[in-house]
């Protein structure tokens, strides 16, 4: 197995935009120079979507502006062509588009069918490709939809064809509401594998069954080298009742740096990136490696 893996964390964004409890831009800024800090240099700090359907994004311009100084590559979600025009305006040079394997979450999600939403992008993707802004393609729902069950895997590597086919450098492929295991898993990575380079497939798997580690394994042997994961667990998906949220980054570190795969980051870093964000929203992280390094510190104080 290769002894490098990228992690591309999400907890600014992915994490943060189904909190109850509003961050500040100041503090989202502060939470993305502790991830980078910690050695987490790829790191999607915002959206540029409705302030009315997604407040907690709100200010990502400003973020994105803030975080400019830092060394490393910033990520934000765009769903259309207003939100690429500001996403531009506040200096994007990775921008991300999203997309669902399933048409009962493409219409709860983002109001329109999976052929539509990809009619959206189009404009996006060519604009992009003549900026020279890179654009990468999520696909919600690989592994199972709340409202359409299971998920063939043909009708996720179609997508991810198309999303490749009009220009995305990479294909996240996320397990939005937890249901996958690691047989399903691999199932669907072959699938996809067939239709896109699987150096360009990263895998984003939520925790909701305690199967996501789990699954990153499997996708690990399958050849996947990127993963995506939010300090501390943070995250879940509104349409998906009782799922958690993404993989946690202090996990994935844990079990990586116990496979000999060096990741460049620094544990008591991240943790207290985690433990800061955490804290504001009122809550102890969902990381179970989080957990058990804060019980050992209060165990020695």
């Amino acid at each position: 197995m290769s002894d490098h893996i990228s992690i591309i964390e999400m907890g600014p964004r992915d994490g943060l935009q189904n909190e109850k409890t509003p961050v500040s831009v100041a503090a989202r800024i502060a939470f993305v120079e502790a991830l980078v800090a910690a050695g987490l240099t790829t790191v999607e700090v915002g959206a540029f979507v409705s302030p009315k359907a997604i407040p907690q994004m709100v200010g990502s311009d400003q973020v994105l502006r803030g975080v400019s100084h830092l060394k490393g590559e910033f990520h934000v979600l765009v769903p259309n062509e207003k939100g690429y025009d500001a996403a531009r305006a506040a200096g994007a040079e990775v921008v991300s588009v999203f997309a669902a394997a399933s048409e009962g979450f493409s219409r709860a999600n983002i109001n329109c069918s999976v052929a539509e939403s990809i009619e959206r992008f189009k404009p996006v993707l060519a604009r992009a490709k003549a900026d020279g802004v890179r654009v990468r393609g999520y696909i919600s729902c690989v592994l199972g939809c709340p409202f359409d069950g299971e998920i063939k895997p043909k009708a996720v590597a179609d997508l991810a064809r198309t999303l490749w086919d009009l220009g995305c450098y990479e294909i996240s492929l996320g397990d939005t509401i937890g249901v996958g295991t690691p047989h399903k898993a691999k199932q669907m990575l072959r699938a996809v594998a067939a239709e896109v380079p699987i150096a360009s497939l990263a895998m984003h798997f939520h925790d909701t069954y305690g199967q996501a580690l789990a699954n990153l394994y499997a996708g690990m042997e399958e050849g996947v080298r990127v993963i995506d994961s939010a300090a501390g667990g943070l995250g879940g998906c509104p349409y998906a009742p009782g799922a958690t949220g993404n993989v946690a980054t202090e996990d994935v570190v844990y079990m990586l740096e116990g496979m000999g795969v060096r990741t460049g980051v620094d544990m008591e870093k991240l943790l207290a990136a985690t433990n800061e964000v955490a804290g504001l929203l009122g809550r102890p992280p969902v990381s179970r490696v989080a957990s058990a390094l804060n019980a050992k510190k209060r165990r020695s104080s």
